[in-house]
């Protein structure tokens, strides 16, 4: 598939996500909550094993920034906002981020393979759950080079995307830990498993969080891999 054809599939498949009921990434939804709040503690001990206390003062990229909710987190995480840069492929997705996010945060639309940005402009370049909505191969080997070409020596992209295929859903395509060790093939990786299985987690979330807790206890029921790929 042409590199046009596959960004062109991707657009589509993020419309018909559109029509998914608004409670399916609400923080008002007990598993959603949960699974966040999972991510979020996961992230500031992945980023404290690499000595990272404070994200102030240091160079952000995110691809695939959507609506800016994972930006917003970053800030709270001590980002200087004239640092944070976001990018997306669906400029309706920025401007709901640009309502949201202080000005000087800059938002890039387009292609992420193809922004023109400094080589070493970054400390930290994340993504979240955007190469499983990537079916092409070749564009995932694209845009992970270009991440890579974005980072300085001693920094590290931020990942975070869910492993396994999904039966139901033929839009998204699960990146296994050897995918993600082949994209970035002179990287050092530390990599966490969490996140529960979203079809587990919305049927027990909503009876009680311990039952969040205590199925998230079971490493084989977790779905997601957040990982340090650092650049030495």
């Amino acid at each position: 598939m042409s590199q046009r054809k596959e960004i062109d599939a991707i657009r589509e498949r993020y419309e018909r996500r559109a029509a998914l009921p608004a409670s399916r990434y609400s923080f008002f939804s007990p598993d959603v909550l949960l699974s966040v709040q999972q991510r979020q503690r996961a992230m500031v001990q992945l980023l404290s094993a690499q000595g990272i206390q404070t994200l102030q003062g240091l160079d952000i990229l995110e691809i695939g920034c959507g609506s800016g909710g994972n930006l917003l987190e970053f800030l709270l995480l001590g980002a200087t906002p004239g640092k944070l840069l976001g990018n997306d492929l669906l400029g309706d997705r920025l401007q709901r981020a640009k309502s949201v996010l202080p000005d000087s945060v800059r938002l890039l639309a387009g292609d992420a393979s193809e922004l023109a940005l400094g080589e070493g402009a970054f400390d930290i370049v994340y993504q979240s759950t955007v190469f499983s909505s990537i079916l092409d191969d070749t564009l995932q080997e694209r845009i992970a080079a270009a991440m890579w070409k974005w980072l300085r020596p001693g920094g590290g992209v931020l990942w975070y995307d869910f492993t396994f295929n999904n039966p139901q859903n033929p839009d998204v395509r699960g990146v296994p830990l050897w995918r993600v060790k082949a994209l970035f093939p002179q990287a050092n990786i530390s990599a966490l498993r969490v996140t529960l299985a979203p079809p587990i987690a919305r049927r027990v979330a909503p009876v009680h969080p311990m039952f969040y807790t205590l199925f998230n206890s079971l490493p084989w029921l977790r779905t997601h891999i957040l990982c340090w790929i650092a650049k030495p």
